[in-house]
C-alpha cells in the first residue's frame, strides 16, 4: 500500500488563507506548477530558497509514493514585467547591453540556473517547458479570452478587460484585494493611454521597431504579456484544473491573480485547489538588492568571496541552514546564523555515521516509534521543516546515548531508527552525504594523524602552547581532537 494513504497532509492554501486537508484532483497523483526564473542574469539567493522549498515539498510527495508530475517553466521570453506593461524587456534590455542575441542571454543564464541548482542538490522537475516553445499556445488563449468577451484589441496590443470579468468573477481573490478600491487608487500613467481602465494587463504587445523578440499574431507582430506564459504552460501539461501552484510570495499580485482571472475567462474554471507561496530571504534583517549592495550570490557562498561572511561554506550547509525555516517565514541570512547552521549539519553528519557502527540489543529502551510519527507529524503540517530537524536531532541523541551503553535498541528498531533518519535527512531535507573520497578520506587521516603526533611530541617536551597552537588551528579547520585513555582521536 502507498505510503500516502497512511498520512493526512494539511496545506496552507493562500487562496483561502488556511490549512486545508490535501486531496489531489486524481487520487495518487499530483500535479505541481512553480514559477521559474526569467533568465536575464545569475539566479540570486532569494531565488533559490523559493525553488528549494519547492524542492522539498516534491521530495516528500515522492517520499509518500505519490506520482508526481512537476512542471518549472523557464521565462525565456521577452516581455514587460511592470504593472503599467511599459518600458524595456530584461531579456532584450542585457541583450542589448551586452551586444548579444537573446538566445544567447537565455542560453547563459539558463545554465547557471542549473549549475546553481545542482550545487544544491535539487531534483529536475519532471517538464521544464520555456516560453517561446509556446507562443502558439500563448496565442490560443488570448483568442479564446477575447472571445469570451473578457479581452480587448487596441492598436495591436490585446488587455485583458478586468472590469469586465469582475462583474461576474472576483479579480483579487487570491491577494485580498478590492477591485473599487485599487480603481479609486490608481492614478493615470503613460503607457496606459490604450486600456480601458487603469487595472487592465496585456495579454498580447505590439512589438516597436526596436524590439528583438517578436513574433506574428493575428493583431500584429508583438510578444506576450507576463502572465500569460503560466497559463499556458500549466494548463497544456497539468490540465485546466490541477492540484499546486508555487511560487515566491512577491508573485502573489499581479501575476498569479491574473493567471487566476486568465483561467476563469477562458475555461470558466478554478484552474488551481492549492495556491502555495515561499517567503522571503534577507540579508542581515534587510531585504536583498543588487542595486543597494546588500546581495549575496550563491557562488559566493561556496567560495567565500563576500564581505558578509567570515568563511566559504558548502551549498549543504546553506541548505540545511534554509530547511531550518519554514518555508513560508521570512529568512534572514547571517553569518552568525550560518555558522551555526554548520555546527548543527556537522553534529547531525557525525551521529549518522556513529549510526552505521551501532550494535542492537535484546530489548528496547526508546519509544522510536512515536518519535518516527513525530518527524511525520512535522512534514504532514504544512512541511514544517524547523519541527522535522528538531526531531531528527532528538535522533542524534539517540545514536549518542546508545553508543555511551546508556540506552539500547532491537534490531527491529535500530533499522527503523536508521532508515527515518537517512530518508528525512537526505532524500527529504535534500542535503547530501558530504564525504571525501575514500583516497581524500585516508590522506586526510593521514596529515591529521601526523599533526597528532607532533602535538603529543610537543606536550611531551612540555611544549604545551605549540600544543595547543596544533589543537586550536584544527578546530579551525573544522577537525576537532578528542584526547582521552586511550590516546587522541579527532572528528571533521
Amino acid at each position: 500500500m502507498q505510503l500516502y494513504k497512511n498520512h493526512q497532509l494539511k496545506i496552507y492554501n493562500s487562496l483561502s488563507g488556511e490549512k486545508e486537508v490535501f486531496k489531489p484532483v486524481h487520487a495518487g497523483n499530483i500535479g505541481m506548477y512553480v514559477c521559474g526564473p526569467t533568465v536575464y542574469s545569475n539566479v540570486h539567493l532569494g531565488n533559490v530558497r523559493t525553488f528549494m522549498s519547492f524542492d522539498m515539498i516534491f521530495r516528500y510527495f515522492l517520499h509518500l509514493e505519490y506520482k508526481v508530475r512537476y512542471v518549472r517553466n523557464i521565462t525565456d521570453v521577452g516581455h514587460i514585467v511592470d504593472d503599467v506593461d511599459d518600458g524595456e524587456d530584461k531579456i532584450a534590455k542585457k541583450a542589448r547591453v551586452e551586444q548579444l542575441e537573446p538566445m544567447e542571454i537565455v542560453q547563459r543564464y539558463t545554465v547557471d540556473f542549473h549549475d546553481v541548482l545542482n550545487q544544491f542538490n535539487f531534483l529536475p522537475p519532471s517538464i521544464e517547458p520555456t516560453a517561446t516553445g509556446h507562443i502558439i499556445e500563448q496565442i490560443e488563449i488570448v483568442s479564446q479570452i477575447i472571445e469570451k468577451g473578457f479581452a480587448y484589441e487596441k492598436n495591436g496590443s490585446v488587455y485583458f478587460d478586468v472590469v469586465k470579468f469582475n462583474e461576474n468573477n472576483h479579480y483579487g481573490k487570491l491577494s485580498g484585494r478590492n477591485i473599487d478600491e485599487m480603481l479609486a487608487n490608481t492614478r493615470d500613467t503613460d503607457g496606459q493611454s490604450d486600456k480601458k481602465n487603469p487595472q487592465d494587463f496585456a495579454l498580447w504587445k505590439k512589438a516597436e521597431p526596436e524590439h528583438i523578440m517578436r513574433w506574428p499574431s493575428p493583431w500584429g507582430v508583438g510578444f506576450p504579456g507576463w502572465h500569460l506564459e503560466c497559463t499556458a504552460m500549466s494548463t497544456k501539461y497539468l490540465g485546466e484544473t490541477f492540484d499546486i501552484h508555487g511560487g515566491g510570495m512577491d508573485l502573489k499580485f499581479p501575476h498569479h491573480e491574473c493567471e487566476i482571472a486568465q483561467n476563469e475567462a477562458c475555461t470558466g474554471k478554478s484552474p488551481v485547489n492549492y495556491w502555495m507561496h515561499a517567503n522571503m530571504l534577507n540579508l542581515n534583517g534587510k531585504k536583498m538588492s543588487k542595486s543597494t549592495g546588500n546581495n549575496l550570490l550563491p557562488a559566493e557562498i561556496y567560495s567565500g568571496g563576500s564581505p558578509f561572511l567570515s568563511k566559504a561554506f558548502s551549498a549543504n550547509v546553506a541548505r540545511f541552514f534554509m530547511m531550518q525555516a519554514h518555508y513560508r517565514s521570512i529568512l534572514d541570512f547571517t553569518n552568525d546564523g550560518i555558522l551555526a547552521a554548520e555546527k548543527g549539519f556537522n553534529r547531525l553528519m557525525e551521529g549518522l555515521d556513529i549510526l552505521k557502527e551501532l550494535q542492537p540489543s535484546v530489548t528496547s529502551t526508546l519509544d522510536i516509534a512515536t518519535w518516527k510519527q513525530s518527524c511525520y507529524a512535522a512534514m504532514n503540517d504544512d512541511f514544517n521543516t524547523p519541527i522535522l530537524i528538531a526531531n531528527l536531532f532528538e535522533g542524534i541523541k539517540f545514536v549518542n546515548l546508545i553508543n555511551d551503553g546508556k540506552e539500547t535498541l532491537t534490531a527491529v528498531d535500530l533499522k527503523t531508527l536508521s532508515e527515518t533518519l537517512n530518508t528525512f535527512t537526505f532524500d527529504v531535507i535534500g542535503v547530501k552525504d558530504e564525504k571525501c573520497g575514500a583516497d581524500n578520506s585516508e590522506k586526510l587521516d593521514g596529515v591529521v594523524e601526523m599533526l597528532i603526533g607532533m602535538r603529543n611530541e610537543a606536550r611531551a617536551n612540555k611544549n604545551f602552547a605549540l600544543s595547543d597552537q596544533i589543537r586550536d588551528q584544527l578546530l579551525e579547520l573544522g577537525i576537532q581532537l578528542k584526547d582521552g585513555k586511550d590516546g587522541t582521536t579527532f572528528t571533521v
